[in-house]
């Protein structure tokens, strides 16, 4: 009797709430460290990028005037569903290279990361915002807004620890985003997609491309419609690239170099901030007896 040849399962991209093929028919085959075929993996395009974006610009409004409560309540969804899929994750990761021990840990460091930053959706306002001193007779507000749509080239040497720890900022602070998923890596982010089309999230908040960070870095960086895009590696020549290309629509630039995702100091309010837009309002003092009213 012949051997069976095992059917790969083909790993789509997820734009919009949906797993659509990528409108180009290619593919990739990842690997193990052994050489073991693993899947079959959508080799996404210029055109998947900007569809995901289109996707991300239009579920951006909505999500961004959800009360911050919400926001928080999703995310902690986000992170039952994933602990109800433990097992798998830690079989996809075993997979890609990772001993039994590290892939336990980095999944429970993602469902601990999504309630981390549960937690904060309605907290960093207070934090961040402020009431500012001024010499004239108004009252002058600094608070926070979410910045828009923001690209993510996810961390490449993980496959979810540092997906989970750079999108979660990002959408708990109000943003929708298109991430493009560890290359080599890639069975968790999709897997992940799965997880968030399972939970509350609304289609489009979070869009997760894979294929090659050399063809499809330029057109994250220099779509006229994104507002920031993070970067989570050391290349000098990528992130000289991204720089010159978000200058042409002067979007903000993140870059995290060498992060270890597993480690619980770099999860922090702080990189919600590093997503946000300052909006400071004057508001003249109203006459009280026909005296002006101080503080």
């Amino acid at each position: 009797m012949s051997k069976r040849i095992e059917v790969l399962k083909t790993y789509k991209i997820y734009i919009g709430g949906q797993f659509p093929r990528t409108e180009s028919g290619r593919t990739y085959i990842a690997y193990s460290p052994k050489g073991e075929q693993l899947a079959n993996v959508c080799l996404s395009s210029r055109k998947d990028v900007r569809d995901a974006v289109g996707s991300a610009r239009s579920a951006f409004g909505g999500w961004s005037a959800r009360a911050a409560f919400n926001r928080g309540q999703i995310l902690y969804r986000i992170a039952e569903m994933l602990e109800g899929r433990k097992a798998q994750f830690i079989d996809e990761l075993v997979k890609q290279g990772s001993s039994k021990a590290s892939a336990e840990t980095e999944v429970n460091r993602s469902i601990d990361r999504l309630i981390y930053y549960s937690g904060w959706c309605d907290k960093y306002q207070q934090i961040f915002s402020s009431v500012n001193p001024v010499a004239s007779s108004h009252f002058n507000f600094s608070a926070l807004e979410p910045m828009g749509v923001v690209t993510i080239v996810a961390p490449q040497n993980t496959s979810l620890i540092g997906l989970v720890s750079v999108m979660a900022p990002v959408i708990a602070g109000g943003n929708s985003c298109v991430i493009l998923a560890s290359e080599n890596k890639p069975l968790c982010a999709v897997t992940f997609a799965e997880v968030l089309n399972s939970s509350d999230l609304p289609g489009g908040v979070v869009n997760i491309l894979t294929g090659k960070v050399a063809e499809l870095l330029p057109f994250l960086a220099d779509h006229m419609d994104v507002n920031a895009i993070f970067y989570g590696e050391n290349d000098a020549a990528n992130k000289k690239l991204i720089r010159e290309k978000a200058s042409l629509n002067v979007k903000r630039t993140v870059i995290y170099e060498s992060k270890n995702w597993v480690e619980e100091k770099n999860e922090s309010p702080y990189f919600i901030n590093d997503f946000q837009e300052v909006k400071t309002t004057w508001h003249p003092i109203e006459n009280i007896g026909g005296a002006k009213a101080g503080y």
